[in-house]
């Protein structure tokens, strides 16, 4: 209930605090402090169950991937953090900024995010492993992979497409489109 209730005055856009969690869940002040000692530790809940729903996505568009083939895999990784930022702003909100607590406080999310990235790691060196990457600079080509999605979400996120003449339905399209280049700029031809 806390956590939900924080999670919805970040998605306000308002200051999260303990007590106004507290005010929206309709428990006493002093209830959330027995769980939470600070702000910060609500928060780090908030992004621990922003970063659990966000690896569910990802395994289950990895899901429907041939193990075999690293580079729809990648594409598939790509899309589903795209996908999933789209539909839950401000869990990618919490989770991808510094804004509401200081991401290296959570042991628990430090340990995902770093499997993410290993992850991701793993399906470019299978790729590079099957000579299917133009490029041998996989931490280049990882970085840059997550740029593009960072990147587009973000532009979501803060409302750039309407100025980019990307109507509302077709942003899903664009993300699809986008990604496809990017995977065919880095796969050797």
């Amino acid at each position: 209930m806390l956590i939900d209730a924080a999670l919805q005055l970040a998605a306000e856009g308002a200051e999260v605090s303990v007590r106004e969690a507290a005010r929206r869940a309709a428990v006493s002040p002093g209830a959330p402090f027995r769980h939470f000692s600070n702000r910060d530790a609500l928060m780090a809940a908030v992004a621990e169950e922003a970063q659990r729903r966000f690896r569910v996505e990802i395994e289950a568009a990895l899901a429907d991937v041939p193990p075999a083939d690293p580079l729809a895999r990648f594409r598939a990784f790509g899309l589903a953090y795209v996908r999933w930022a789209m539909r839950n702003p401000a869990h990618f909100e919490i989770i991808s900024t510094g804004r509401y607590f200081a991401h290296g406080s959570s042991a628990e999310l430090t340990h995902d995010n770093s499997e993410l990235v290993a992850l991701t790691e793993r399906m470019l060196a299978e790729a590079a492993a099957q000579g299917l990457l133009r490029s041998a600079d996989l931490k280049r080509v990882q970085i840059a992979g997550r740029a593009l999605v960072y990147g587009f979400a973000r532009m979501n996120l803060d409302g750039h497409f309407p100025r980019w003449d990307v109507a509302e339905g077709e942003i899903e399209r664009m993300a699809e489109g986008v990604i496809d280049l990017f995977i065919a700029g880095i796969a050797k031809p």
